[in-house]
């Protein structure tokens, strides 16, 4: 049985993740946290890391350490299945249709009006992994102890990076991993 909870929560993660990988975060939370509470928030927070620093998609990754954890490798073979399949399915009709119908104005105006609603959901994923890293207790609290200032210095940094100065994502990562490791050798437990 759980073996079909995993196919079917990835494979509805799958089928509605339009936007990509960050996109995805939020369906991935409802389904993993929310509605199966197979993971913590904090445990999100580190998968999203890890799926991140691993090749391929987030929401493929996702599928698969969840399913690892959850039921062992059968597990995350159908969790990896139930992600991949939906857009296995949808891509090959809708490039077929894309290729019929791609001068119709109707068709336009749908992929635009999708635009929106798929950045809403790239900054809700955005929040919801930056909330818990800024403020461990969960709470929004400004008091001394309950923000983590590195984080939040970290963000800023990766931000101005990324955007002002264009540099490679993946270097942006390492820097902040670097800057991390450096902070905890030189000042343990600020």
């Amino acid at each position: 049985m759980i073996y079909l909870k995993l196919f079917w929560a990835f494979f509805q993660i799958g089928a509605f993740s339009f936007g990509g990988g960050y996109a995805a975060m939020p369906l991935i939370k409802q389904q993993i946290i929310t509605t199966y509470h197979w993971l913590t928030i904090n445990d999100f927070t580190d998968l999203i890391t890890i799926s991140q620093m691993t090749p391929g998609p987030i929401a493929i990754n996702s599928a698969t350490f969840v399913g690892n954890q959850i039921a062992g490798l059968p597990g995350a073979f159908f969790a990896t299945l139930g992600c991949v399949l939906p857009s296995c399915l949808f891509v090959t009709f809708l490039s077929w249709a894309y290729n019929r119908y791609k001068n119709l104005s109707i068709l336009q105006d749908i992929l635009e009006s999708l635009r929106p609603a798929v950045v809403s959901m790239i900054a809700v994923a955005g929040i919801d992994i930056l909330f818990p890293a800024v403020f461990p207790s969960g709470s929004l609290s400004f008091l001394p102890g309950q923000v983590k200032l590195r984080p939040v210095l970290y963000f800023a940094a990766a931000l101005f990076l990324l955007r002002k100065k264009k540099k490679d994502p993946i270097l942006v990562m390492v820097l902040c991993g670097v800057a991390e490791v450096t902070a905890q050798l030189l000042m343990p437990g600020i």
